[in-house]
């Protein structure tokens, strides 16, 4: 469903030289998977994006999107895409119906055809009662599942999320995991960008981490985390501490945090005792420790050299 070599794009800066936002990435996306898009802001992700979406013409590269060249025939492109931004499309004095039906009529869709899609895709999002209400009274999930109605109102093959459940609080975020799900079951290609760990780990099919406009690592969330050797253990500590463990911890590979140290083994059970020992030795208290398998976190930390946390944050 894409298909990209090289694509690269640079931005003029005020001063100094142009700013390599996204540089000569390789991408596949098949028919019918949910693929997301991980790394902080910055990254290059939405860049990305909207080079595949027409929004911006690449400096070098090529792409083929759902079937179409992206540089010969743009407008076949979006003929055959949706896409959602991040900062969302409703207007406050308007309602879902509105929307809707002037979204389908842009893409040549009847006025009857319109309203019977309109009505179609706000059952399937569960805003049916909302339908006639204006924007401005929507909540903050009911207004992004009203985006996405509208990136689909057409029947596209493949659907552009960017950054879908930003600013959702939790039960929002999971009922649009939800909707997203149901779209990718439905037969539709999902392309979404996404800087939170867990919705990338529990929502995606597939995974391209990138970072510093590059691609970093990509294959299946749990691929990812098996090519991550050993294990992890988090060393909860008071503050003022984590120094002192650091040092005292040396032996092995760590991460320090304001609330404690990561430390990276080749066997949890066995490392344990070694490093209650080692604490305990040198007297530096400690308020927990926790085993954790590899996450996506740790995935990453280990293509940069950071934590993905702390970078977003």
């Amino acid at each position: 469903m894409i298909e990209t070599r090289g694509l690269r794009k640079s931005f003029k800066a005020r001063r100094g030289p142009a700013v390599e936002a996204v540089r000569g990435i390789d991408l596949d996306v098949a028919k019918g998977e949910i693929f997301g898009f991980l790394g902080p802001n910055g990254a290059g992700k939405t860049t990305t994006l909207r080079m595949l979406a027409t929004l911006i013409v690449p400096d070098g590269g090529t792409a083929t999107i759902a079937g179409a060249d992206l540089l010969r025939e743009p407008g076949e492109v979006r003929r055959r895409i949706g896409y959602v931004a991040q900062g969302g499309s409703t207007w406050d004095d308007s309602t879902a119906v509105e929307e809707l039906v002037l979204q389908a009529r842009l893409y040549g869709v009847s006025r009857p055809d319109a309203r019977v899609r309109a009505g179609r895709v706000l059952s399937a999002f569960q805003l049916s009662e909302y339908a006639d209400r204006k924007a401005k009274t929507y909540s903050g999930g009911q207004r992004r599942r009203v985006d996405i109605a509208l990136g689909i109102i057409h029947e596209p093959s493949l659907l552009f999320l960017d950054e879908p459940t930003t600013g959702l609080d939790p039960q929002s975020r999971a009922h649009m995991w939800d909707e997203i799900r149901r779209l990718r079951d439905e037969g539709m290609t999902v392309f979404i960008t996404t800087h939170y760990l867990e919705e990338a780990d529990a929502l995606c099919d597939r995974i391209a981490i990138m970072d510093h406009g590059q691609i970093v690592a990509s294959g299946t969330p749990s691929e990812l985390k098996r090519s991550i050797a050993g294990e992890v253990v988090f060393v909860g500590l008071p503050p003022g501490s984590v120094s002192a463990a650091s040092t005292v911890l040396s032996a092995y590979k760590s991460d320090p945090f304001p609330d404690g140290i990561r430390l990276h083994v080749d066997d949890g059970a066995t490392a344990i005792p070694d490093i209650l020992r080692l604490l305990d030795a040198a007297s530096v208290p400690l308020t927990g420790i926790e085993l954790h398998r590899p996450s996506l976190d740790d995935v990453f930390l280990t293509k940069t050299g950071r934590s993905l946390r702390e970078s977003a944050a």
